[in-house]
Formats: structure tokens, sequence, C-alpha cells
């Protein structure tokens, strides 16, 4: 399967932070994606990166990707309060569009990107929103749709952020699983119970959830978990690594048989990550979605596959709620200001 994975096109990357060195470039390479060009803000970096990557052409112009018409792909991953102008430029060249999120910092610098991919022809651009790519959540929205949803809680818990916006730069993720996975919501509650920690309830078409997104706890024991009611069970998936399933119990005339001799619970492991066999499977890369979310987005521009779960127009409701969130904190605040 690897040695088929062959890629006839030429890409470039603009950016070489930790978050691209850690995640991205290894997948890249691991692919073997014709990189052609890596876009940096300084000399000296071009050099080392030259040094480091010696089949690849560093460059501190933008222009020198643009104008390239080799180039199908550019990977952006950035400031984030850069990410809305670099991206309008290679969009305007109508070359495909892989970028980190957040993309863009207000719903309507969104609908401009969605609107230059359509005026200019951008075959592909795709969103880093990394967990729709996530073997465990793809398991877990395709068990879902077999089941009568109740409720969900969600708990997203770091150490503090202060390198940027939360709200936008973390807390998106948690905010776009549940509209990936339950569909557009309403906001039922909003409550900011300190800098960077909010608590929600949101109701999806078919589904009310609470949410604890928090920057009060530590990045050494980081927490990112979901639990989903359903008729027949509870689902809880952790940090991506596991997905379970705990039926519930069954009923004699509307007793729980639990209750009424002992019951030995039964969880079903539907995925974990196996942390013994050193393959590519078994990767962290691997199970938090970003590999995945790169041969999707190379394989869009190849032709090879047109299934691509993050598409800039797939947005427009997470940015909405993130919106509707601010709005709602900002009335909340005006009325305690009387």
């Amino acid at each position: 399967m690897h040695l088929s994975q062959t890629y006839q096109y030429s890409y470039a990357f603009v950016g070489m932070g930790q978050h691209s060195l850690t995640n991205l470039y290894p997948v890249l390479h691991y692919l073997r994606v014709p990189l052609k060009y890596i876009c940096v803000t300084s000399e000296r970096k071009a050099q080392l990166i030259e040094r480091k990557f010696p089949n690849v052409k560093a460059t501190t112009s933008l222009d020198d990707i643009l104008e390239d018409e080799t180039i199908k792909g550019v990977f952006v991953s950035t400031s984030p309060t850069a990410h809305f102008f670099i991206a309008s430029q290679i969009l305007k060249r109508g070359k495909s569009l892989f970028i980190e999120k957040p993309p863009c910092q207000t719903l309507e610098e969104l609908e401009r990107l969605i609107d230059l991919q359509r005026l200019h022809g951008s075959p592909v651009v795709m969103v880093g929103l990394q967990q729709r790519y996530a073997p465990a959540v793809q398991l877990l929205k395709k068990n879902l749709h077999k089941e009568r949803l109740i409720n969900y809680d969600l708990h997203y818990l770091t150490g503090t952020y202060p390198e940027g916006n939360a709200l936008l730069e973390l807390f998106i993720h948690p905010l776009d699983l549940v509209i990936y996975l339950f569909g557009k919501p309403d906001i039922l509650a909003c409550q900011q119970v300190n800098k960077d920690s909010y608590i929600l309830m949101l109701r999806h078409p078919h589904i009310i959830g609470t949410l604890e997104l928090s920057t009060a706890y530590t990045w050494t024991s980081a927490e990112e978990s979901l639990k989903v009611c359903t008729k027949f069970g509870i689902y809880h998936l952790s940090q991506m690594e596991e997905l379970t399933f705990t039926p519930t119990s069954s009923t004699v005339f509307g007793i729980p048989i639990e209750k009424l001799r002992p019951h030995r619970e039964t969880k079903e492991i539907l995925f974990q990550r196996n942390n013994f066999i050193p393959i590519v499977a078994n990767n962290q890369v691997f199970t938090q979605g970003y590999y995945n979310e790169i041969v999707a987005f190379v394989e869009s521009v190849e032709g090879i596959r047109a299934d691509i779960f993050t598409s800039s127009s797939s947005l427009p409701p997470t940015y909405k709620t993130i919106l509707n969130i601010l709005a709602i904190l900002e009335t909340n605040g005006s009325r305690r200001g009387r």
C-alpha cells in the first residue's frame, strides 16, 4: 500500500513552526510528497532548511511559490493572524490549499475564502481540523448513525494559553468535533467561569450536550473526553486514543436487572491505540488524524479521491457558533456592568 502511494504533482509549504515540524512534515516525508519549496520569514532559517532538506528550495518570498505553475498544492501553517492573507494570495492563483486552523479570524473572512475558491477555480481547499480524520471519530460517527441519541458530555481541559486566542485556536477543535458529529447547534446556555474557561450547553437536531472548555488545568495531564449516551448504551471517546461502548442494562417490567442481582459491567473496546507494536497505525500522528488529513488533501489534489471532511465550505457552522458564544458573553458582560 505504502509503495503504491506515489504522487505526480509538486507542492510547497509555508511555515516551519513546532506544530509543522512535529505533526505535518514527518507525514509528508513518510509519504514522499514531492515538496519543492519551503517558505519562511528569514534568510537565516532558509539557509538552515536547505541544509536539512537538500532537495527542497527554501525561500522567503511567497511569490516564488505563487508564480511557479508546477506547484499544484500549498500547505500553510504560520501565525494564525497571517493565515487569511496568505490563503487569499494562494487562492487567487487557483492553487489547492491546505491551511492549518484557524484559517481566518472572522466569519466574513471565511466566506471571502470560499468565494475566492469559487471565483478562481481552486480545486481543493482544506482546513487542518484533523480530529475529523481521527480513526476513532470516524468509527464513532458511523456507529452513531444507528443510534437513538440522548445526550453528550465533553471535556477539553488544558493549561494556560497565553500565546493566542484560546476560543478560536484551541476550543475550535471540540466545538468543530461536536458540530461534525451532531450537526448545527443552538446555544442553550453559555457561562464564562474564568479567563478562557467556559461551560456550554448546546442543542443539536437530535441531541443536547454540555461542554467544559478550559485552560485552568494543566498541559501535563490535559484531558479531552467525550461521552455520548444513547438508548442502547454509552460511547466514551478518550484523547482520540480509545473508543469504548458500554451497553445499558436490560430490564424486567421496567426494573433494571442490575438492581435485582449482581451485575458485571461489560465494556466493548471499539478502538484502541496499541502502544506495543510500532507501526504507522499506532503512532499518535495517525490516531490524532494528521496522517489521514494529509493523505486526503494530496490524493484530492492528485485526482485520486474526492471526499474530504474539512473543506472550507463545511466550516461556517463552527465559526457561527464561536461568534454566537462571543456575542452572548459580551451581552452578559454588558448586563453585569450596568
